[in-house]
C-alpha cells in the first residue's frame, strides 16, 4: 500500500487493488472508493453511506440503526430498527410493513388498504367507500349507510340506508326482500 499525507491534512492510502482510503485532516469523515466503483463514506455524525455501482443503489446506516435503501427508480426503502419497513415507490404508493405481521399501503389517490397478520384485508376507498374482505365474507359499506355482504357459500346480503334487507341464495335467487 502506498499512503500519501497532503498539505491540507488528508491522508490517501492506495492498496495494491486500486482501492482508495482517504482519511479527513480532522479525522473525522473516511473515504472508501473500492477498486468496483463502490464507494463507503463514514461520516462525523457516524453515519455510513454505501453506494453500490453495479446496482446504482445507495444504503445509509444511521447510528440509531436506521437503514435506508435507495434504488436507482427513485424507489425508498427505509428498515426501522423494530423490524417495521416503510418502502416509498416510484409513483408515491408507501407501503408499511409493520413487525406485527399489519401492513398497510397508502395509494396517490387516498385509497389505504390494510391486511391484518391472519389476512383479513380492509380497503377505504377516496369516496368513501369500504371494502372488508375475511376467509367468511367480502362486504362493501357505502357512505349513504348501505352495506352490501357476499358470503364464503355464495349468499349475498343488501342492507339498505332505508332499512330494508334483501338476501340472495347462491344462484342469485331472492329469497328475501323487507
Amino acid at each position: 500500500k502506498v499512503e500519501e499525507v497532503l498539505t491540507d491534512g488528508r491522508r490517501i492510502i492506495t492498496f495494491r487493488n486500486g482501492t482508495k482510503k482517504e482519511i479527513s485532516a480532522d479525522k473525522r469523515m473516511t473515504t472508501i472508493s473500492f477498486f468496483n466503483g463502490d464507494i463507503k463514506k463514514i461520516m462525523p455524525d457516524q453515519r455510513v453511506i454505501y453506494y453500490y455501482a453495479d446496482a446504482q443503489t445507495t444504503h445509509t446506516a444511521y447510528p440509531d440503526g436506521l437503514e435506508v435503501l435507495q434504488f436507482p427508480n427513485n424507489q425508498i426503502e427505509k428498515h426501522y430498527p423494530d423490524g417495521t419497513q416503510e418502502i416509498v415507490f416510484p409513483d408515491h404508493t408507501v407501503k408499511c410493513l409493520y413487525s406485527d405481521g399489519l401492513k398497510e399501503t397508502f395509494f396517490p389517490d387516498g385509497t389505504v388498504v390494510k391486511v391484518e397478520k391472519n389476512g383479513d384485508k380492509t380497503v377505504v376507498f377516496s369516496n368513501g367507500q369500504k371494502e372488508i374482505h375475511t376467509v367468511q365474507f367480502k362486504r362493501r359499506e357505502y357512505p349513504d349507510g348501505t352495506v352490501k355482504t357476499v358470503y364464503c357459500n355464495g349468499r349475498q346480503e343488501t342492507k339498505y340506508s332505508t332499512g330494508r334487507i334483501r338476501i340472495k341464495d347462491k344462484e342469485g335467487n331472492i329469497i328475501l326482500d323487507k
